[in-house]
């Protein structure tokens, strides 16, 4: 069109001759020819010249062909064996053989076993403008809905870096069709229980339930297809409606938009609350900067109603369904017998009991976050539940009868190596004795010393006497009651003077042993 307009403006305002024309613009003098004969016709048959001349030189000129081109490689003998093709590719997908059908790269090959001389290009085209023929045009329909009626979940995966590892974790994702509400949990796996759990949790943070569930195709929601359209629930989605009485509907397959909002929303929330910041201490750091960007997203006001999702869904509150006075457990129980090492195994990963319970069987409690280990409806045990390959979650505790039989076994135990803390004081101050550190882990054991407790009394001991720790000292700061609250604990200064000088008498009490032991030996 630039050069159109060139031409018409050298021959009219300058006065150029076709050949000059042609000369400057690098054009046959055909075209330039052809160009002013156009204009000037349309400028004979115009009403208005001004406005006639100012329309066609903004009009971009059009190229005619005196006869449509042949094609010469896609004759109809080859569309014909083409569509042969394709229509054998219709029929395999409908006996549910969708693996075995020929791509464009097979269909190619056949052909030119066929004999005929054709490329990929031509064969991809033919194919591509086929099915955009035959492709059906959806029309979407806008949809009204009202306040506590309708919430929809889908699962998202995201990527984090967890204490410096990149994990692929589960973001379970509900939406309020008519709020815009959401909210989110951050799971290890898509799971039966992680399913259940996400509802428990979210049903107990907004204090009610709606009255029907949307879910795409879901494994754990969908246990078969009964016909084209039908689907079965699973057991854990009955569980969940018996309990929480709502209703569910599924969408149809691949048709995850007829949700309405929550597809949009798991891309969304990802985006907002982990785009921004991917790295994290642990998970529980990851779900509290999750929580913090929904709380910012649903107090931001929404196009179109001028309105947050917070203050929709203060309407929506008083309408939800009345959430159960009790919660819905979510766990499976399976039977594990413990092994020599005392512990049991649950997915490849390995999870201690105390050691007297070798060759027994027990009950394990298996929920998203930990496994719980009963014999005779007595929880003896509780782990973190690793989702990871052939890991080992031991507890020193639960071996301490054995070590007082093996204490040479203590040093390299994998027990002691995987409590950072113990595994420092014992270095540090009982590497030589390893009977007096299990004499101490035992006292602690039985007496319900925790962790924390223990550490503070070896600070203390630290500051008040410097020859060093010993478990008769930290007996001594401990003290003898079995079940300390450290809420009502109230160590006023007097105590605190009356321990230290326990500890002195004691250290006075060692010095005064060895001087007579060495008075004796002379």
């Amino acid at each position: 069109m630039y050069t159109k307009q060139e031409i018409i403006i050298s021959s009219y305002r300058e006065g150029k001759s076709h050949r000059q024309i042609a000369r400057d613009h690098q054009i046959s003098r055909k075209t330039v020819k052809k160009y002013l004969q156009e204009h000037e016709k349309t400028l004979q048959s115009a009403v208005c010249i001004e406005t006639a001349q100012a329309s066609n030189l903004s009009v971009e000129p059009i190229y005619k062909m005196s006869t449509p081109r042949s094609k010469l490689k896609l004759t109809p003998e080859v569309e014909a064996a083409i569509d042969g093709l394709l229509a054998d590719n219709e029929k395999k997908q409908q006996l549910g053989m969708r693996k075995q059908m020929l791509k464009k790269k097979d269909i190619l090959e056949e052909l030119q076993g066929q004999g005929f001389d054709i490329g990929y290009t031509t064969v991809c085209n033919h194919i591509t403008h086929k099915e955009n023929r035959q492709r059906y045009k959806e029309a979407y329909i806008r949809q009204v809905y009202q306040a506590g009626e309708i919430c929809e979940f889908d699962w998202g995966e995201i990527k984090l870096c967890i204490a410096g590892k990149l994990r692929s974790l589960q973001l379970a994702v509900f939406t309020s069709a008519y709020s815009n509400y959401r909210y989110a949990f951050i799971y290890d796996r898509q799971d039966t229980l992680a399913f259940m759990e996400s509802h428990v949790r979210f049903y107990q943070t907004i204090g009610g339930v709606y009255r029907e569930m949307v879910y795409d195709n879901m494994r754990v929601a969908v246990a078969k297809f009964v016909g084209r359209h039908e689907k079965e629930p699973t057991q854990a989605l009955l569980q969940l409606r018996g309990h929480y009485q709502f209703s569910h509907r599924f969408c149809n397959i691949y048709r995850g938009n007829e949700k309405g909002h929550v597809e949009r929303s798991v891309e969304y929330v990802r985006r907002k609350a982990f785009a921004p910041k991917d790295y994290f201490a642990d998970a529980r750091q990851a779900q509290d900067w999750l929580e913090a960007t929904l709380k910012r997203l649903n107090g931001t006001k929404q196009q179109g109603t001028g309105k947050s999702a917070d203050e929709l869904f203060l309407q929506e509150k008083r309408v939800l369904g009345k959430h159960p006075s009790t919660g819905l457990i979510c766990s499976e129980q399976v039977q594990s017998r413990v092994d020599k090492y005392a512990t049991i195994s649950y997915r490849t990963n390995r999870y201690s009991v105390p050691d007297h319970l070798v060759g027994e069987f027990v009950d394990v409690s298996v929920r998203s976050r930990e496994l719980q280990i009963y014999v005779q409806n007595k929880r003896v045990a509780t782990h973190t539940r690793s989702y990871e390959k052939h890991y080992w979650s031991v507890e020193i505790e639960h071996y301490l009868s054995t070590f007082k039989k093996k204490p040479g076994a203590l040093s390299g135990s994998l027990a002691l190596a995987d409590n950072h803390y113990l595994g420092g004081l014992y270095t540090d101050y009982f590497q030589n004795e390893p009977r007096e550190f299990i004499e101490l882990l035992t006292y602690c054991r039985e007496q319900s010393v925790s962790e924390e407790k223990l550490e503070a009394s070896v600070r203390r001991l630290l500051d008040t006497c410097r020859q060093g720790v010993s478990v008769e000292k930290l007996r001594a700061l401990l003290g003898n009651k079995p079940c300390v609250n450290p809420i009502m604990e109230s160590e006023d200064k007097i105590s605190m003077k009356a321990k230290e000088q326990l500890v002195g008498i004691t250290e006075l009490m060692h010095q005064t042993k060895l001087q007579w032991i060495l008075s004796i030996n002379k």
